[in-house]
């Protein structure tokens, strides 16, 4: 696949985790905004060897799917290294794209500017400086877009680099998801980031919860079957579901209170969720 493939391909998986109530003239500021940023960032290349649009791309899809936000925000996220990046300013968005986009954009550009070299030893006050920073709650919510998916593409960075991202990620970036009520996004940065921080440890884990996984399905099933039995009978719609305790919460666990991995007793939690 050419790299003109590659970009198209993935603006058309936007466009398609777009909600279905986004009107057209909103798609056709989506079309124009991922145009100017792809002309924008031409030529430049990730890390990885990616072209650098497909960043801006992957950060705007996590925006609408796994955050829920709309056109403003897709709009801001596809734009959101163009000041710091290039030779566009905030003033050149805000002609372009109207106010409220250039805002959040030049929020998230002094985000980035703050982010120095010691952030994860003064993690409170960092994120404290952040939530001041951000007058709009949409530029903390596209920035942790942001840092997820730097984080689902870290294999790419230099090691040391890795190691200051990821601890990064787990004072300022998780706290801050938990915090706008992101409990998977939450999750997702813990665990990526222990899996940087202290690789053996939760290979290990993985691997135990991986052997383990045929026993919980058989624990979850008969713990379900009479619960299911009585429910049915009352004639209601409901759903049942298994979720399973994260690598960084067991692993959390175990430094806590001293216990090897067969002492974590809560390791599957059942959820009934009514219509």
């Amino acid at each position: 696949m050419t790299e003109q493939e590659q970009i198209k391909e993935a603006f058309e998986d936007l466009l398609k985790s777009l909600r279905k109530e986004t009107s057209k003239e909103n798609r056709q500021k989506i079309k124009e905004a991922f145009e100017f940023a792809n002309e924008a960032h031409k030529g430049v290349k990730r890390r990885s060897g990616e072209p650098y649009i497909l960043h801006p791309l992957a950060v705007a899809k996590i925006a609408v799917k796994e955050i829920g936000l709309g056109t403003t925000s897709v709009i801001s996220a596809l734009l959101h290294d163009v000041v710091e990046d290039t030779d566009y300013t905030v003033e050149d968005i805000a002609n372009l794209f109207g106010p409220k986009v250039a805002s959040i954009v030049d929020g998230l550009t002094k985000i980035s500017g703050v982010m120095g070299s010691d952030t994860s030893r003064q993690a409170e006050s960092f994120r404290k400086m952040i939530l001041t920073l951000a007058d709009d709650v949409r530029v903390i919510l596209i920035k942790i877009a942001d840092r997820l998916h730097n984080m689902r593409t870290l294999a790419s960075m230099p090691e040391h680099k890795q190691v200051k991202i990821a601890s990064e990620t787990l004072y300022i970036y998780a706290p801050l998801a938990h915090r706008m009520g992101l409990h998977a996004i939450k999750t997702e940065l813990e665990d990526l980031s222990m899996k940087y921080e202290h690789p053996e440890e939760y290979a290990e884990i993985e691997e135990k919860l991986n052997a383990t996984a045929a026993e919980r399905d058989k624990v979850f099933n008969d713990f379900t079957a009479p619960i299911r039995t009585q429910l049915d009978k009352m004639g209601l719609k409901y759903r049942i579901l298994a979720r399973v305790k994260s690598i960084y919460s067991i692993w959390n666990k175990m430094q806590t209170k001293h216990v090897p991995f067969e002492e974590i007793y809560d390791l599957l939690a059942v959820r009934i969720i009514f219509e």
